[in-house]
């Protein structure tokens, strides 16, 4: 809290004269100044403010405002004691304190938050979408999927579940011929799945290539006068930027190693990061999501944002690479379902741990997306009924 300085109770009166104070001189010379990262907001009746790139939160009365807004430039507490007089510098100082460790101030030779330059390149696209991807990472799961389970039963007898299609009741009706679903193209997305089972048997190196190959390889490459080449892929991308990076977590593939793999999209190979990988790891870095342990393999989906933030500096571009994330998912999907695999995709996945295994920042590079599969599980009649019948989730 910061208090008014008490009047002087006589008019020309000094102070005691005191020896020289070293650290308050220091303190003095010190130079502040606001993060570029800080938002505010009112949360149940509080005023929040946040450095959303290191998830700081404080609640604090609305004059702490105008003390963020005095450091809009590298300013010393001397400037602040001279700006606001009418205000103790004992109280200015624990604000400034409390401010500065709270990371909503930054202080000259100090070392700046992880992640302070790689935020700062996302230029025009903050606050929104860097306090957004920031804001939606490292989400604690529940652990107990029975427990998730009784969750959603008690939630649909206090609310029913909203349905997933939209009718205009008095619209005018126009019939449609059915689908025609005989061909090749029908019946792999008719018998698209998530899949929570896998038979024993390894996935063959060669369907492997052939998803990574098919989903994430370029298929050539386009020179664009003055201004270079941009890949061309069998998903699109906005500006044919391509953000999304493949990473795999091999397992159980025929021929190779267990281990972490970065897929080079431009000559189809694998590059080796870390060697070994077990079920164990799938389910820490997969949110404990045990079914998917026997998978074959795992991919893990990046985005790399320079390249969608290149050209197009506006923060709605961050959207696309949301949702180029997504085609590449489905074109993943549909091509493990064309060879016989049992594929599976995932949004609950642990950012941190998963990024930093593969060595990237979550911030200039950051995982958006899990996908993977196994060998379809042919012994089980249960889930061979269920594609039999045409039923998808």
């Amino acid at each position: 809290m910061i208090r008014r300085r008490p009047a002087d109770t006589k008019r020309g009166s000094r102070l005691k004269s005191r020896p020289p104070d070293i650290t308050a001189r220091s303190r003095q010379r010190a130079r502040y100044l606001r993060s570029p990262f800080v938002i505010v907001y009112w949360r149940e009746g509080h005023l929040v403010f946040e450095n959303f790139l290191t998830r700081s939160q404080v609640t604090a009365q609305p004059l702490t405002t105008s003390l963020l807004d005095f450091f809009g430039q590298w300013k010393s507490f001397a400037d602040l004691c001279a700006a606001m007089p009418q205000y103790a510098p004992a109280s200015l100082k624990r604000a400034v304190e409390q401010l500065v460790r709270h990371t909503l101030l930054l202080q000259k030779g100090q070392p700046l938050p992880a992640g302070h330059a790689a935020l700062a390149a996302w230029s025009n696209w903050n606050p929104s979408a860097g306090f957004f991807h920031l804001s939606t990472r490292n989400l604690r799961f529940a652990d107990d999927d029975e427990e998730e389970f009784r969750s959603l039963v008690r939630l649909a007898k206090s609310k029913p579940i909203p349905l997933p299609i939209k009718r205009y009741r008095n619209a005018k009706k126009i019939p449609l011929p059915s689908p025609v679903v005989d061909g090749e193209f029908a019946r792999v997305l008719l018998q698209r799945r998530t899949w929570r089972k896998f038979s024993r048997e390894p996935v063959a190196l060669q369907a492997l290539g052939n998803v990574l190959g098919l989903t994430f390889g370029v298929r050539h490459w386009i020179k664009l006068p003055k201004i270079g080449s941009v890949a061309v892929k069998t998903s699109p991308s906005g500006g044919s930027m391509h953000p999304i990076e493949a990473y795999v977590l091999s397992r159980k593939v025929e021929g190779l190693a267990a281990g972490f793999y970065h897929y080079s999209a431009a000559d189809h190979r694998l590059e080796l990061l870390k060697s070994g990988a077990t079920p164990r790891d799938i389910t820490r870095l997969l949110a404990h999501q045990w079914w998917y342990a026997p998978a074959g393999f795992v991919v893990f989906l990046t985005a790399v944002f320079a390249r969608t933030r290149w050209k197009y500096d506006y923060a709605r571009a961050y959207r696309a690479v949301l949702i180029e994330a997504g085609h590449l998912c489905q074109t993943f999907c549909l091509t493990a379902t064309s060879l016989g695999l049992a594929p599976f995709c995932t949004m609950a996945f642990a950012d941190s741990e998963i990024e930093n295994i593969l060595g990237i920042d979550g911030i200039s590079e950051s995982a958006l997306y899990v996908a993977g599969a196994g060998t379809s599980p042919e012994k089980d009649s249960k889930l061979r009924n269920i594609l039999s019948a045409g039923v998808v989730e």
